[in-house]
């Protein structure tokens, strides 16, 4: 089991702070939506849920973003199965979920986009952010498998990027609050429109599926 690695934020030092649903590749989205609300790169900040790449029209730009000052992401399944492709491992499972885009690359394309791949290995599973005004907010691609969150706590990587369990009981109508934080951002399964079920909030709107980028404001 590879155990979730945490990462904290301090608020406090940006201006306006945004949380972005799945990208996969659909960086001209992303740009209209900060566009929208002025972004500006020098102080504020954009969190994201993960899955940054594959599916959509430009995953090597939607990469690039891990090199950039204002910008935050959270591992998704799908930076795991490319991170664990470019180390030769489990190549068909990333081909059938849409990482044949990298297999299509020139050379030194293909080299800039391993690097980047590379460097999603460092992503954390878990973002907590604490905000402006003292408040919690946890971070996550798929789900924190806990009902009680604690930074650093010894849980499963592979469940917190796969796992759909609790949105699919929350989706019928079982669903109660995650204690230890205010609240608790994930992606991984699409829904429309966002939903909020107790203190957890699910963003991923399906873009790349013709559905539409979430964007939501935190601080």
């Amino acid at each position: 089991m590879t155990s979730a690695l945490y990462q904290r934020i301090d608020g406090s030092v940006y201006r306006h702070i945004y949380i972005v649903g799945d990208l996969h590749g659909c960086l001209s989205l992303l740009e209209e939506q900060l566009a929208k609300v002025a972004f500006d790169p020098h102080r504020d900040l954009l969190l994201s849920v993960g899955d940054l790449a594959d599916r959509g029209p430009d995953s090597v730009g939607c990469l690039r973003l891990i090199n950039e000052p204002w910008f935050s992401c959270v591992r998704g399944n799908h930076e795991q199965m490319a991170i664990d492709a470019v180390n030769e491992e489990n190549i068909p499972r990333w081909l059938r979920n849409g990482g044949d885009w990298f297999y299509a690359l020139g050379g030194d394309k293909q080299e800039e986009a391993k690097s980047l791949i590379l460097r999603a290995d460092n992503l954390p599973h878990v973002l907590e952010l604490t905000t402006r005004d003292g408040k919690l907010i946890v971070v996550a691609h798929a789900d924190y498998i806990s009902d009680d969150y604690v930074f650093g706590k010894p849980l499963g990587g592979y469940e917190i990027i796969w796992n759909r369990d609790r949105v699919n009981f929350a989706l019928a109508g079982r669903y109660n609050p995650i204690s230890g934080a205010d609240e608790f951002y994930f992606g991984h399964t699409p829904v429309e429109p966002a939903m909020q079920f107790a203190n957890q909030f699910y963003i991923d709107t399906g873009a790349v599926f013709g559905g539409y980028l979430t964007l939501r404001q935190l601080q």
